[in-house]
């Protein structure tokens, strides 16, 4: 299957509360929702005061920090202990949440990859960020009816929170076990046999064959924001509002900061024509991770977000019950992000020296391209489905391919060792 470069033009502004309109998954019953952590709005006033004490102890934080405090404060950030984030219910959804087909041509793509190289034993099924576990879920039952699971291979499930770990354990196993005495903190079994591990972090994952994938995972990593005023770039910083001790506002630094130096250092080659810039360092250094593991034992991965060229400019916000909210109001209440940089990630990629790209392309050019037309009708035409039900699977595929909704909005991004180089250009 084959990406094909997205011309400029057609990269479109992207707003999360309009792609992530609701629709109700009719192929496979939820998750049970856990119960919502008891004292949050109690979590929120921690998380926050915590932040103010920072900022009067050492001055005004980078965004970076504020945004990474905000969604993994081991007891108050938002994805450590909110209840139903993800889905109708919480405050967005994903495309696995629209409908099974989605996961289920992820998994057609992986397995034709995975065949070009031989089908390699054993080998590790890695998830970056897994959500609720409803993408791997759709991987590996279409997995499952190709034998595919049964030819040595492990999932890893890189989850910094225990909470999202144990909804996607409710997900995919029929029993899990928390340990605090391994690398992994949570072992599990699917009703088929595949063993899934849980880890804090991608460096704790064993070595070996790795097909990589990540779904909005690196729009939810810390993003560093630097601006350009008076012929000069400075950072962005966070700062306790001065006639409002409750509130947070944006200011921009004085001097020199360290991480605007070290992106000074190595990335004014992209600054051309751009006053305003945003860089994750946890991104490159991944990158550099999944570069290293490629090039020690072979291996491919796909991201899977919402971004841009480089055209874009301020787009960190926040988003509430699908709704934009303000990132700087009650941290941990609500889901921070910012749009991918695919131009800085594909630097980054290129920076490893081990690893080459595809794309990125259109999640609509990618869902047709893996036959997902078909797959719809094949769903459509089951007699046991209500109309309602097919009206439902209808509208979730629209939503999915639309261009004027998550068609176009949503890229597809392959990863590859660099030693394939040459057949992987020849696949463009």
């Amino acid at each position: 299957m084959n990406f094909q470069i997205i011309p400029r033009s057609l990269w479109r502004q992207q707003t999360r509360f309009y792609s992530y309109k609701p629709v109700k998954r009719v192929s496979l019953p939820p998750a049970n929702k856990l119960p919502q952590n008891a004292d949050t709005a109690g979590g929120n006033l921690s998380l926050t005061n915590d932040l103010k004490s920072r900022i009067r102890a050492t001055g005004p934080i980078p965004v970076a920090t504020y945004m990474k405090q905000v969604l993994t404060n081991p007891s108050a950030g938002y994805y450590m202990t909110s209840g139903d984030v993800l889905g109708s219910k919480g405050d967005f959804i994903t495309s696995p949440e629209i409908g099974q087909i989605f996961g289920e041509m992820i998994a057609a793509w992986c397995v034709n990859e995975w065949s070009k190289f031989g089908r390699p034993v054993p080998f590790q099924l890695i998830e970056l960020g897994p959500g609720k576990g409803t993408m791997m879920r759709d991987v590996l039952r279409v997995f499952d009816q190709l034998k595919v699971s049964s030819h040595g291979m492990a999932v890893q499930m890189v989850e910094m929170s225990e909470h999202l770990s144990a909804v996607q354990a409710e997900v995919l196993c029929r029993s899990s076990t928390e340990y605090t005495d391994k690398p992994y903190y949570r072992f599990g079994v699917t009703a088929n046999g595949t063993k899934i591990y849980w880890y804090r972090q991608l460096e704790d994952v064993p070595e070996g064959f790795a097909v990589v994938l990540a779904h909005e995972f690196f729009d939810a990593l810390p993003v560093h924001k630097f601006v350009k005023q008076d012929n000069a770039w400075k950072e962005v910083l966070i700062d306790i509002e001065p006639q409002k001790e409750d509130r947070f506002r944006f200011i921009v630094s004085k001097s020199e900061t360290p991480m605007l130096r070290l992106f000074l250092n190595n990335y004014t080659d992209l600054l051309e024509d751009r006053t305003h810039f945003e860089i994750s360092f946890e991104a490159e250094s991944i990158v550099r991770q999944i570069g290293a593991r490629f090039s020690a034992n072979g291996g491919f991965g796909l991201v899977v977000d919402y971004g841009h060229l480089g055209d874009k400019r301020d787009t960190f916000r926040a988003f509430k019950n699908h709704k934009l909210h303000d990132p700087l109001l009650e941290p941990g209440s609500a889901d921070l992000t910012a749009d991918v940089d695919f131009s800085l990630l594909n630097r980054f990629c290129e920076d490893t020296a081990q690893i080459v790209t595809i794309g990125p392309t259109s999640q609509r050019a990618f869902l047709e391209a893996a036959g997902a037309q078909e797959r719809l009708n094949v769903l459509m035409s089951n007699g046991g489905l209500s109309e309602g039900e097919k009206q439902r699977l209808a509208d979730g595929f629209r939503m999915l391919t639309d261009p004027e909704q998550m068609g176009e909005r949503f890229k597809f991004f392959g990863l590859y060792p660099k030693e394939l180089e040459s057949f992987v250009r020849r696949k463009l």
